[in-house]
């Protein structure tokens, strides 16, 4: 009983974040961040690497200040650079651990643009591109790709300086490993830079 507790409690984390990222999709910008804080403070700095990928990932959207949202995003790399096949595997089996990256470095590359800081931007963003090989050729894989071809061009002065909610560089949509259906949450599709 208590072995099939302990299987259980990742899966009520991932769903606990996934209420609070309905939340926050549907506009409650600042209860969203209140109730990501409640979950940090429960995982805590060493808790559950895909938890803290996840959380950490989603939280750096709640943030006023781009500085703040850097901040989240470097500890959601920092996670993800814990995980391995296996820990994402024993709750999503078509999933990898690499399949994280390309958007992980895509949000960095966008906060780094808020930041002024186009060379940081840069390198993350080749790193981004570096990893896409891990998504697959599904909408999610799909909107990845676009969303960095899209921050390339911003960032060769060749694109918009800026779109509104919902849009730009690194809006991406559906499921993918940071975002499934269902309610269900396993980490980043997010950034709009």
């Amino acid at each position: 009983m208590a072995e099939q507790q302990e299987q259980a409690a990742p899966d009520a984390m991932m769903t606990r974040i996934g209420q609070v990222v309905m939340l926050h999709h549907g506009g409650d910008r600042e209860e969203a961040r209140g109730r990501f804080l409640d979950l940090w403070g429960e995982i805590g700095e060493d808790g559950d690497p895909l938890h803290r990928c996840t959380l950490a990932h989603y939280l750096a959207d709640t943030q006023d200040d781009p500085a703040d949202e850097l901040a989240w995003d470097l500890r959601a790399l920092s996670a993800a650079e814990e995980l391995t096949d296996g820990d994402v595997a024993e709750r999503h089996r078509s999933l990898e651990a690499r399949a994280f990256y390309p958007s992980l470095h895509l949000n960095l590359a966008a906060d780094y643009v808020k930041l002024g800081r186009s060379e940081a931007a840069r390198s993350h963003l080749r790193q981004a591109r570096g990893a896409v090989g891990a998504l697959g050729n599904d909408r999610y894989g799909d909107g990845v790709r676009a969303a960095i071809g899209r921050l390339e061009l911003r960032l060769d002065g060749e694109g918009p300086s800026h779109g509104g909610p919902g849009e730009g560089p690194g809006t991406v949509e559906g499921p993918g490993p940071f975002g499934g259906s269902g309610g269900e949450t396993l980490g980043p599709p997010r950034q709009r830079p």
